[in-house]
């Protein structure tokens, strides 16, 4: 009997171990498939939709915190978005006005608009509007940055006072 108890535990153990070794040992298929892998949560900052806008509009989007967005414009005038005028046939609309909406106190956009020669204000004679800076270059590579009127036109490049050469939008910053 205590020989029939000791093989007994002796195959359990042992079926037991086998049991663990198989377990741990089972082929998992090499590494884990792409399919299997979480999504990264890395921002990159990339503008939504960039792709999309730039065949319709003409307009590049690069990057941004998401807190100035592209807004087709309205026919008027549009109080309490950022319009942006360019010389080429470029917007929603073909007539070179590119509006935007400030969605924070603070926000922040990489784009790229060529022959830009005004930026208006978000803001209106009854609201102030955003503090804006405007970051440009020319085709020489001169970089300028602009306080934009929260509440008007300022004129840059081409339009400005004396005029300049034709400059192209690289950034906009906004904060209260």
């Amino acid at each position: 009997m205590r020989r029939l108890s000791r093989t007994f535990l002796g195959t359990v153990v042992a079926a037991i171990a086998a049991a663990t070794v198989s377990i741990i040992v089972v082929p998992s298929g090499g590494a884990a498939s792409a399919a299997d892998e979480q999504p990264s949560a890395v921002e990159d900052y990339s503008y939504p939709g960039a792709d999309a806008i730039l065949a319709s509009d003409h307009v590049q989007l690069i990057s941004g915190d998401g807190h100035i967005l592209y807004k087709p414009c309205p026919p008027m005038e549009a109080p309490g978005l950022i319009i942006v005028r360019s010389s080429d046939t470029i917007g929603s609309l073909g007539n070179g006005r590119l509006c935007f909406e400030v969605t924070a106190a603070a926000g922040h956009l990489t784009l790229k608009i060529p022959n830009v020669f005004a930026v208006r204000g978000d803001g209106t004679t009854a609201t102030a509007g955003h503090k804006l800076k405007a970051e440009l270059t020319t085709d020489a590579g001169a970089h300028t940055t602009v306080d934009v009127d929260p509440n008007n036109d300022t004129e840059v490049g081409i339009a400005a006072t004396p005029p300049g050469d034709p400059t192209t939008l690289l950034q906009l910053d906004a904060s209260r």
